[in-house]
């Protein structure tokens, strides 16, 4: 079968809540996945960030299989030998005392959105169902009914009222407006150190560090979603030690399994992890053996591999490269590490049609809020696979 032939199926019978590209994807190692018709394709998506450690890395495919073979599920009913492995060595890589493995990135949103409710009850004293959560204009924490109840894109809200609350969102990057909207019952702020489905905004500096320094100040949670910006992406293992910020809580996934399994989690230190007791939340699958010793080899890879050196390295080699291109249609280059966008006017017609026009010539991006286009490729690129890619790129962006 063809490509055509594939996406005629998918149409029909799939629910069509993704707009993708027209590539049909059969095969993928390193930073290149090849299609159904034999093209072969540089991914500067990386699943959304979930390849960090590039597509089937052999490390991380050798410890699917080996687990697969021995026992893939035990629900948490029973314990396991790779789950108390995995949080030994999540705690070391990340420096928090403890973790709650879940599965989605949106379910480690949802269990940070509880434990901070909980924490507000029990340990600071809001009155019971009055505990308040700040968020930040133009966030995404996933599509579930709690997490777009404080989104401020239309899309996501319009149709699937009425909403959770508890929750009051204010302009990104402000924090004279997040110590406006802090009462005796805001519970936690709750924000991305960087905007990635917003179109990689990057916040001014010293926001982050003056956030924590507001939370810490009216005994509120600071918890930062790095479900995107986390696991070495943008340069550091965390985008939020770019301000030397080590917030309350920290939801992580994505490049938690490497692309191979769902594996998110939320990291914290005893005194709030500590506050969860048996039966009050959990998941069938979270924390099983396979997503455990998955878990563990992604890890492995991120560190040994010294992936987030190598993000900041090529990632600003990137950028520079990127913002010297004469474009016309380019308002702005600005990323992080490894997590680039390049924002064009509105008079260019939309990022689409370059994101279309790169996918001719090999290279596959994606728009983000219309006029952004993405650049984030697997960690493991090297500089000679950028310097192959810079002439396609500025070839688009230099199109009529």
């Amino acid at each position: 079968m063809n490509t055509n032939q594939f996406i005629e199926i998918e149409e029909q019978y799939g629910a069509h809540n993704y707009h993708p590209l027209d590539v049909v994807i059969e095969r993928a190692e390193g930073v290149w996945v090849y299609d159904v018709d034999g093209n072969k394709f540089l991914d500067c998506l990386s699943a959304y960030s979930a390849v960090n450690q590039g597509h089937v890395h052999p490390r991380i495919l050798n410890a699917m299989i080996e687990q697969a073979k021995k026992v893939t599920l035990t629900s948490r009913a029973f314990r396991n030998d790779q789950l108390p492995m995995f949080y030994k060595e999540l705690s070391e890589f990340t420096g928090y005392e403890m973790s709650l493995p879940m599965n989605s990135g949106a379910e480690a949103v949802e269990s940070a959105i509880k434990l901070a409710r909980k924490w507000a009850y029990r340990v600071k004293g809001v009155p019971r169902h009055q505990a308040e959560i700040i968020t930040a204009s133009g966030n995404f924490h996933g599509r579930t009914t709690t997490t777009i109840s404080f989104s401020t894109e239309p899309l996501y809200r319009d149709d699937f009222g009425p909403f959770t609350p508890g929750f009051l969102t204010v302009p990104y990057g402000d924090a004279a407006a997040i110590e406006k909207a802090i009462t005796p019952n805001t519970a936690a702020v709750l924000l991305e150190p960087i905007q990635g489905e917003a179109g990689v905004i990057i916040p001014p500096a010293g926001y982050l560090k003056k956030v924590a320094e507001l939370c810490k100040k009216n005994n509120v949670l600071f918890i930062a979603d790095e479900i995107q910006t986390g696991l070495c992406r943008t340069g550091r293992i965390f985008a939020s030690q770019h301000e030397g910020v080590r917030p309350d809580m920290i939801t992580i996934g994505k490049a938690l399994s490497g692309g191979f399994y769902p594996i998110s989690a939320v990291l914290a230190d005893a005194a709030l992890l500590g506050l969860f007791t048996p039966g009050e939340h959990g998941s069938t699958f979270g924390g099983n053996p396979l997503a455990a010793a998955i878990g563990r080899a992604a890890i492995g890879v991120l560190r040994e591999e010294k992936l987030a050196e190598r993000a900041d390295e090529l990632g600003n080699y990137f950028s520079e490269r990127l913002s010297e291109i004469p474009s016309k249609h380019v308002k702005e280059v600005r990323g992080r590490g490894l997590l680039i966008g390049v924002e064009l006017h509105p008079a260019a017609g939309g990022a689409r049609r370059f994101c279309e026009a790169l996918k001719a010539r090999g290279i596959l991006a994606k728009e983000t809020h219309d006029h952004v286009i993405r650049f984030a490729p697997p960690l493991v690129i090297d500089k000679d696979t950028i310097d192959w890619a810079l002439p396609k790129i500025s070839e688009v962006l230099q199109l009529s």
